[in-house]
C-alpha cells in the first residue's frame, strides 16, 4: 500500500513541478536566465516534509502517509539535480555571484521553510 501511495502522490508532485516550470518558462522572455522554478518547488517541497512530519502524526496517520507526501508528492516536486545543473549554468556564464546567489538562497529558504514547516504543524 505503502508504494502505491508514493507513486500516486510522486506522480501528482511531478506533473505539479512540470506546471510550475511551464508557467515559469512562458514568463522568462527575453530576461536572463534565474532559476525560479527550481527555487518555488525546493522550497515548497521543504515546508511540505516539515509539515507532514507534524501533522501525519498530531492526525494519527501512518507511516505510509508522511511517505506519500514527503517521498512521494515532495520528492516528485522537488529537485537537486536542477539545482545543482542551474548553478553549474550560472558558473558558465561567468556569473558567479548569481551562482552563489542560487547556492544560498536555496539552502537558506529550505532550511527555513522546513522549520516553518514543522513548527506550524506542531
Amino acid at each position: 500500500m505503502t508504494a502505491l501511495l508514493v507513486g500516486i502522490f510522486g506522480v501528482a508532485g511531478g506533473l505539479l513541478r512540470f506546471s510550475i516550470d511551464t508557467w515559469f518558462a512562458h514568463r522568462a522572455g527575453d530576461r536572463r536566465h534565474w532559476p525560479w522554478a527550481t527555487l518555488v518547488v525546493n522550497v515548497s517541497g521543504s515546508l511540505i516534509i516539515g509539515l507532514s512530519l507534524g501533522v501525519t502524526g498530531r492526525l494519527g496517520l501512518g507511516a505510509e502517509w508522511h511517505a506519500a507526501i514527503a517521498t512521494g508528492l515532495a520528492g516528485g516536486l522537488t529537485t537537486f539535480s536542477s539545482w545543482t545543473t542551474a548553478t553549474i549554468r550560472l558558473v558558465s556564464e561567468v556569473r558567479y555571484a548569481a551562482a552563489a546567489l542560487n547556492i544560498t538562497v536555496n539552502l537558506v529558504a529550505g532550511l527555513a521553510a522546513a522549520g516553518a514547516g514543522i513548527a506550524l504543524a506542531g
